[in-house]
């Protein structure tokens, strides 16, 4: 089949519209050093994830109870919920442990133990999160919060638990 240029011109123009129209948008930042995102609004985006995660949770208990269920917003608030899971587990993930927590030598002592502890916590909230996801148990919640505050002060260091603290962070990315 011969097709013209203006043809073919075409065919580029709605195939370029397809697939940059069509692509999907990615909220994790760039692994190159950028400079652009700072620690203490990655704490705080994790914060607001689990307040979303706990009213979603709250919103679900309300909209079970009710005798004449509208099955519609319980769903919103299922899937909602289950998001804002995946999305404090991205941070976790590809913030924290890809790009921001360096890999230490055993060999290190002091730094070594602190690497573990941090480490360790960012575990623990990957598992409260995907528990959150798993279920409506506001305990979950409770122990986000809990290995959040612990995860932020372990990182940016003692007396950190708000978004105010002026420690630098741990290094510049």
């Amino acid at each position: 089949m011969y097709m013209s240029k203006k043809t073919v011109s075409a065919f580029s123009v709605v195939a370029a519209l397809l697939v940059l129209g069509g692509s999907t948008v990615v909220l994790s930042h760039c692994e190159i050093p950028c400079g652009i995102y700072d620690d203490r609004m990655r704490l705080d985006m994790m914060a607001e994830h689990i307040t979303t995660i706990e009213t979603a949770m709250k919103q679900i208990h309300e909209l079970s109870e009710e005798n004449n269920k509208n099955h519609n917003p319980l769903v919103r608030w299922i899937v909602n919920k289950e998001n804002h899971a995946d999305y404090l587990s991205d941070i976790v993930t590809q913030y924290f442990m890809k790009q921001r927590i360096k890999p230490i030598d055993n060999s290190e002592g002091q730094a070594y133990q602190d690497y573990i502890q941090k480490l360790t916590l960012l575990h623990k909230l990957m598992v409260y999160s995907m528990k959150c996801k798993q279920t409506t148990d506001l305990s979950n919640v409770m122990k986000l919060r809990e290995h959040l505050d612990q995860f932020r002060s372990a990182y940016l260091g003692a007396g950190s638990s708000t978004s105010g603290h002026s420690h630098e962070p741990e290094q510049k990315h």
